[in-house]
């Protein structure tokens, strides 16, 4: 039988007087094509090795700790016990600040996704837990300290009675859209047009079943690979680029009888 994944963060849920205590678990997994540094003459795998700059020479993996730069060339270490001391009670804890709607959260601020098993004697607490966020639609909002940062977690009920939690990015991470060279079209579109517009919308209307979607730039990847492993000569395809309507009443009507 197989053993389940090591969890990647042990802790506690703070619900004010209930604790739920928790596994943190990886809901995703990285499937791009990673390729590596190779010189081309030889075909040799080229590597980065530690460099110190003042020495001139390459020093052992042991001898590199963490600086944070002060002023040009000078900086303040830290090791990892000093980095840890900062997080405070946040290194095992996430203390529930506040709920709220689970529609209310914009995606724009979700990062990661993880799942969140009961820990050790914790299943009837994780079950209350679940079941409230899942009859009254909210998610429950906190922070903890995870891979030496401040996370900001939304925990949410998802299907077969678990509990899921989102990392998300916080308000001042994002850029904000007046400094974005981005600005909406200063033509409105007739009332015809959108309306056109919104039945194509319907038309396209399916449930959603993220099984349908594929990687299909990775297996065209991983194909080529395979092809030039072969001896085979790789030549890119001609793409045409999609041409531009002027006639935006035309493009509605085309697609919609398409």
């Amino acid at each position: 039988m197989a053993s389940s994944p090591r969890s990647l963060w042990n802790g506690t849920i703070a619900v004010g007087l209930l604790t739920v205590p928790v596994k943190l678990h990886t809901a995703t997994e990285s499937k791009t094509v990673h390729f590596h540094e190779v010189h081309e003459k030889d075909g040799a795998r080229v590597e980065h090795r530690r460099f110190c700059s003042k020495e001139g020479k390459e020093v052992d993996y042991g001898e590199v700790v963490k600086g944070y730069e002060i002023s040009k060339g000078t900086y303040v270490v830290l090791d990892d016990d000093e980095v840890k001391a900062a997080a405070g009670d946040r290194t095992h804890v996430i203390e529930v600040e506040e709920t709220v709607e689970a529609g209310a959260i914009d995606p724009v601020f979700y990062d990661q996704t993880y799942r969140l098993g009961a820990g050790e004697d914790g299943g009837p607490a994780y079950r209350v837990l679940h079941d409230a966020l899942e009859q009254t639609g909210r998610v429950a909002l906190g922070r903890f300290t995870f891979h030496d940062r401040e996370r900001l977690a939304a925990i949410r009920a998802a299907e077969k009675g678990l509990l899921l939690l989102h990392t998300m990015r916080f308000a001042d991470t994002l850029v904000p859209p007046s400094s974005i060279d981005v600005k909406p079209p200063s033509k409105k579109p007739t009332k015809r047009e959108v309306e056109m517009a919104r039945k194509l919308v319907e038309t396209l209307h399916e449930p959603f079943d993220p099984r349908k979607y594929k990687d299909e730039y990775r297996a065209a990847v991983l194909k080529m690979i395979k092809a030039k492993a072969a001896g085979k000569e790789i030549k890119p395809p001609d793409t045409p680029e999609p041409e531009p309507s002027d006639d935006l009443m035309a493009a509605l009507e085309a697609s919609l009888n398409r």
